[in-house]
């Protein structure tokens, strides 16, 4: 990963003044917003709130936004569809869009980082849904980034799938000390991943909360579910 100066503590990601508007419609209405190197954040809000819209900002992928946005070079995303190119293989969707004599390599590392040393010559059609995933997280990791952005990279995926998907990004973020944004529904998954938690709210950040939770953090720990049902309440969903 792209090392920081030493005793450099500034934010990894750093926004100030985020809007967005669709017509007449305001999405994000001057959202403020720091992550600190190794930090995860989680992102939170009802359907339509506009978390993926923020993401899209943050990312650089949304020119028609206002307000200020500061990311690191070293950056990447994960969305929650793979969007893996389906006539290259899956070594070379790892690489895809690096140069350098070992770019392969690398991409071949990461690969096995995430448990698929053996898939590098299959195509995508060949993949499960969960493996499609490890993919997408490879060709991200690959890029050595002092910052993930994930848009509920493990929506789509079913229960036991996620599950693994959570505990190679509790690994994979031990090892590498990336910073991340997840926008998620799913508050345990936001409990069991996140240092800090949002919640996005009428285009606003409505909360912004630690996770005072050691790992390896588990539901059926009392002070998980208080903090589950303190979330689920300030998202209007009844415990």
């Amino acid at each position: 990963m792209a090392t920081r100066p030493e005793g450099d503590l500034s934010p990894v990601l750093t926004a100030g003044g985020v809007r967005r508007s669709f017509g007449v419609s305001v999405v994000l209405d001057g959202i403020d917003l720091t992550i600190a190197p190794g930090e995860v954040v989680a992102l939170l809000g009802g359907s339509g709130s506009g978390k993926s819209t923020l993401l899209r900002i943050l990312a650089g992928l949304d020119p028609d936004a206002s307000g200020n946005v500061r990311r690191p070079l070293h950056h990447a995303v994960v969305f929650q569809e793979h969007r893996l190119l389906p006539w290259k293989r899956v070594l070379d969707n790892v690489a895809l869009g690096l140069s350098g004599p070992d770019v392969r390599t690398r991409a071949r590392a990461a690969l096995a980082e995430v448990g698929l040393p053996d898939r590098d010559t299959a195509w995508p059609a060949e993949l499960s849904g969960g493996q499609a995933q490890r993919v997408a997280v490879a060709r991200a990791l690959v890029r050595e980034p002092e910052l993930l952005l994930l848009d509920e990279p493990f929506g789509a995926l079913d229960a036991l799938t996620r599950l693994r998907m959570q505990q190679l990004f509790i690994r994979l973020r031990e090892q590498h000390g990336f910073a991340a944004l997840l926008v998620t529904h799913d508050v345990d998954e936001a409990l069991l991943l996140a240092d800090r938690t949002l919640v996005l709210e009428g285009g606003r950040l409505v909360e912004d909360a630690p996770v005072p939770l050691a790992h390896p953090r588990t539901p059926d720990d009392p002070a998980f579910g208080a903090l589950r049902r303190h979330l689920l309440e300030r998202l209007g969903v009844a415990a």
